[in-house]
């Protein structure tokens, strides 16, 4: 299984390429196609990558009293919970009008399949990938039949266990080789205390072979952001025009400065991760000409003598000479010529040592 795959036409995620982040758009869009369009166009100028909503099939992901029953919370937009779902859900002609846009703003549009109707909805539409939320996480039939389609596929985990994860990877592999698992708590919004980045790592250890992520219920970016710094391939973020409004999931969104703030601070942190390779940069190179310290010697050496360490320290001098790391390779070698007191010991008057000065 690659470690690296293609999410989205010519968009790869994993290994050294840029972390994939996601407005979650969901149903902060209040039911108005007018304002999910604004809401694209907000997620592309704020540097996003792909806009995402939450398709459902109503029937098919509620029971009929689930629908029934009453919703009276302020987030309400009905008198039950399948008519405040409804007013909430796009049609499949609305999902083609807001694919097209998304196209024509030029970021990537997938949804949430919420149900396997949906998924089958999804798959007629060619979203480039299938997002799996928590609540069908384990979902053994859907995932099964999910897989099966061959589409990537970014999976969140919240409200699972590690063995859950495991027997998903497993279910997943058998069928699609091209998926990542998100980090996930399913709080809204998410305490700090209960983000648990450390879930990331545990996941890089028990699934070498597969992108990680994190979806952040939180709030701020800063979390997020650290996300990123420990390895976080795809980044998921619900994103409102307005916290205010009504709905269960705006507190927990960021605003377009926020989202704003989060890609640029993403892409910064990963411009700072640079290389593993631990060497002096030409960047430094100043500062080492400046205040960089050579071997100096603490007396006068005449010519010839043998040295040892109580003939040497180190001093920013000028000019440059050996090193102080190398200041132990120079006791028992012989100077070629007299050095003053206080003078650096150039690599060319110790007999034997041979080393160019670091430039």
């Amino acid at each position: 299984m690659p470690l690296k795959f293609e999410l989205c036409p010519g968009r790869m995620i994993g290994g050294s390429n840029p972390c994939f982040i996601i407005a979650e758009i969901g149903q902060n869009h209040q039911g108005d196609i007018e304002i999910a369009k604004k809401m694209i166009k907000m997620a592309k100028d704020c540097g996003a990558d792909c806009a995402k909503f939450q398709k459902s099939e109503l029937e098919y992901k509620f029971n009929k009293r689930a629908l029934e029953r009453p919703y009276t919370s302020k987030q309400s937009w009905g008198k039950t919970y399948g008519e405040h779902k409804r007013h909430l859900e796009f049609s499949h002609t609305q999902y083609v009008e807001l694919q097209n846009y998304a196209k024509e703003v030029g970021i990537f549009f997938t949804a949430s399949g919420m149900d396997e109707m949906a998924v089958e909805f999804l798959h007629e539409l060619d979203v480039p990938f299938f997002k799996v939320g928590s609540g069908d996480t384990n979902n053994f039939p859907y995932l099964e039949k999910t897989a099966k389609k061959g589409r990537p596929m970014v999976i969140s985990s919240g409200m699972q266990s590690m063995e859950t994860m495991r027997r998903v990877y497993q279910t997943v592999k058998k069928h699609n080789q091209n998926f990542c698992i998100l980090q996930c708590t399913s709080a809204y919004p998410l305490e700090a205390e209960d983000v648990n980045l450390r879930v990331i790592a545990e996941y890089q250890k028990e699934f070498p072979d597969i992108p990680i992520g994190y979806s952040g219920h939180e709030s701020g970016v800063h979390i997020s952001v650290a996300a990123v710094a420990l390895g976080a391939k795809v980044i998921e973020r619900h994103v409102t025009l307005d916290k205010s409004w009504k709905g269960s999931d705006h507190e927990a969104s960021l605003e377009p400065s926020e989202l704003t703030e989060l890609v640029k601070a993403i892409r910064l942190v990963e411009r700072s991760l640079g290389t593993s390779i631990k060497q002096m940069l030409p960047c430094e190179k100043p500062c080492h000409d400046k205040l960089g310290k050579s071997v100096v010697a603490k007396v006068a050496i005449p010519k010839g003598t043998v040295l040892s360490m109580d003939m040497l320290g180190v001093k920013v001098g000028e000019p440059k000479g050996v090193p102080p790391e190398d200041i132990y390779q120079l006791v028992g070698k012989s100077v070629t010529e007299d050095v003053e007191e206080d003078e650096s010991i150039t690599p060319d008057v110790v007999e034997s040592y041979g080393k160019k000065i670091k430039c």
